[in-house]
């Protein structure tokens, strides 16, 4: 969201752990996120998880086996994709 509208009154909504702004007497603007917990804010946002969620799934891999598999194809399918995309 850019500039905020001077004069224009702002309603906060709070939903799934994510906090939401939007003008009341502006329905044609949607509201926008403006805060909220990481890791709802990741996925209201479309991400998977967020950063502390990724760090725990990487600490998780150090023991366990499947995850420790699973987790290097990941990396290296992702450094396939990536090589494709230069």
């Amino acid at each position: 969201m850019g500039e905020l509208l001077s004069g224009e009154t702002l309603i906060y909504e709070r939903a799934n752990g994510v906090v939401y702004a939007r003008y009341r007497d502006k329905p044609e603007i949607p509201r926008w996120i403006i805060g909220g917990d990481p890791g709802a804010v990741a996925r209201a946002q479309g991400k998977l998880f967020d950063y502390s969620e990724w760090i725990h799934l990487c600490e998780l891999a150090e023991t366990n086996v499947t995850l420790k598999k699973l987790m290097d194809k990941l990396v290296t399918t992702y450094y396939v994709i990536k090589e494709e995309k230069q």
